[in-house]
Order: structure tokens, then sequence, then C-alpha cells
């Protein structure tokens, strides 16, 4: 077995696919060490042969990985080189699509990204609306919200956000639990009335007390007893709006934001699926 292994990703575009497919496959060996380099935009020969050059002389004898999502047949053909493990992202898939379909693929890189300009302007908006309305900030204009995420302090609300406008252009606003809140389990009129497109965020007592005490070490706010009393009167909260709750601790911001889409209606679950067959 390897102890460590060198990871190329290869694209005619961002990356951001190959990266994704290769990470989400390395992450299944934890025992190994995995060192991971990426080259983006390769649109030309030379581009392709001078990061085969750098790969077999970086990577010389250690039978380096490369993950590609190279549209070009000719592109791809350079990185099929005997010393290097090529998974091969389009041959695998974009031939047997084109049998499928009985029709040629156009080849050309990133073209999904230049088909709908107004997705792009989309997730613009949703990038301003996100920053925009940031633990708490202009809570009246959550009307015009997709989701609004509710959780104590520090329990993951704004990175989830921030991913939620930037990868599923979704207006994210989220607001933090007060001690007011707590203390009367209630919520202000803009979020009662918005319930609907809210999700709650809870998290793991001892998770939260070590975030905070990096944050505010030695703090009371810090403290594992008022990290439990917190997040039990959020829960009260939740239930008393019939807000559901998702729990962030030892999950993948990904991850979360595909279950806050499912919890809001964006995306069936599975159980739902089965139940729509007929």
């Amino acid at each position: 077995m390897w102890k460590s292994k060198d990871i190329y990703y290869v694209s005619d575009s961002t990356g951001i696919l190959a990266i994704n497919l290769g990470q989400s496959l390395i992450c299944q060996f934890p025992e190994i060490s995995f060192h991971e380099e990426k080259f983006p935009f390769i649109k030309t020969a030379s581009d392709a042969e001078k990061t085969i050059h750098y790969i077999l002389k970086k990577s010389t004898g250690r039978r380096p990985i490369i993950f590609s999502t190279l549209v070009s047949p000719k592109l791809r053909a350079i990185f099929n080189h005997p010393e290097v493990e090529l998974f091969d992202v389009c041959d695998v898939f974009l031939g047997r699509l084109e049998q499928c379909l009985e029709a040629k693929a156009l080849g050309l890189p990133g073209y999904s990204r230049h088909v709908d300009d107004g997705s792009m302007t989309r997730r613009v908006e949703a990038i301003h609306y996100c920053l925009g309305h940031d633990d708490g900030t202009k809570f009246d204009e959550y009307h015009e919200a997709d989701v609004i995420l509710l959780g104590v302090s520090r329990s993951g609300k704004t990175p989830v956000c921030v991913y939620l406008a930037t990868h599923m252009g979704l207006k994210a606003a989220n607001y933090p639990l007060t001690s007011q809140n707590l203390n009367l389990y209630t919520l202000p009129e803009e979020l009662r009335r918005n319930r609907k497109k809210t999700v709650g965020l809870t998290i793991a007592p001892e998770i939260l007390s070590t975030v905070r005490e990096k944050r505010y070490p030695g703090s009371n706010y810090a403290k594992r007893s008022t990290c439990i009393q917190e997040l039990e009167q959020a829960q009260q909260i939740f239930q008393k709006y019939h807000i559901p709750v998702v729990n962030t601790s030892g999950r993948s911001i990904e991850e979360l934001a595909t279950q806050i889409s499912q919890e809001i209606g964006l995306y069936k679950k599975p159980n739902t699926l089965e139940g729509s067959a007929g």
C-alpha cells in the first residue's frame, strides 16, 4: 500500500469538477497522505505538454494520479502517459453518453457556464443579498430571502449562507438567536412570517464550546454549560414555531447546504421521491 501519493487535477476550465470528483474519491483512503495540485485552463497542446512534463519531473517513479475533465481528445491523449494513472471523466462518460443519445458532443470546454447569463446574474444578486443580510442585518427584508438560517452564535450560519449564495444562487439570510430571544422563547414578527423558509441550525455543545473558546478564551460565553443551555433553549424555539433543524456537527458545508435545500422544499428528499412514483 502506498503511504503517500501525488494527485493532479487538470481541466480546460476552472477545475472545480475535477477537484470535487477526485477529493470525493481519495477521501475514502484516510490512511494515505495525498499531495494535491491543480492545473486549470489548459487550452492548448502546449499547455498540456508543459503540464505533463512538470508532473513527470516532480513525481518521477511514483505513478502520480491525474483526474482530468479535459473535453478535447487531443489534449486528453497527451496526459494518457504510461508513467501516470489517468482518471479521465470525459473519456469514461462523454463517449458513452454520445452512444446513448446517438448524437455527437459539442466538445467545447466549460460550455455550460456560457449558456445562461441569467443564472450568473441571479448568483451575483444572491451573493449581494447574503452579504447584506448577515447576522440579523435588515431582517425587515427577509420576505426577499429564499432561505433563512436561525441559530445560536457560532453555530455555522454565515459560512453555510455564503455557500448557498455562491454555489446555489440562493438569497440566504441568517439571524442569531439573542439572549432575549432565548430567554423569552420568541422570534421577531419578520421571522415568524417567513418561518416556512427558515431552517434552524444546531451543533454539539462540546464543539460549540471549542469554537467559542478560540474566539473568547475563558469567557462565560464559551463555557460548556452556557452552550448546553443556549442550544436547549434554541431547540424549544424551533419546536414552538415548527422550524426544521439541521445539525452542523462534523458535516461539510456542501452536505449541510443540500439538506437545508431539501428542508425548504427546493430539492426532494429520498422518502418523498418514493411517494411521488405514482
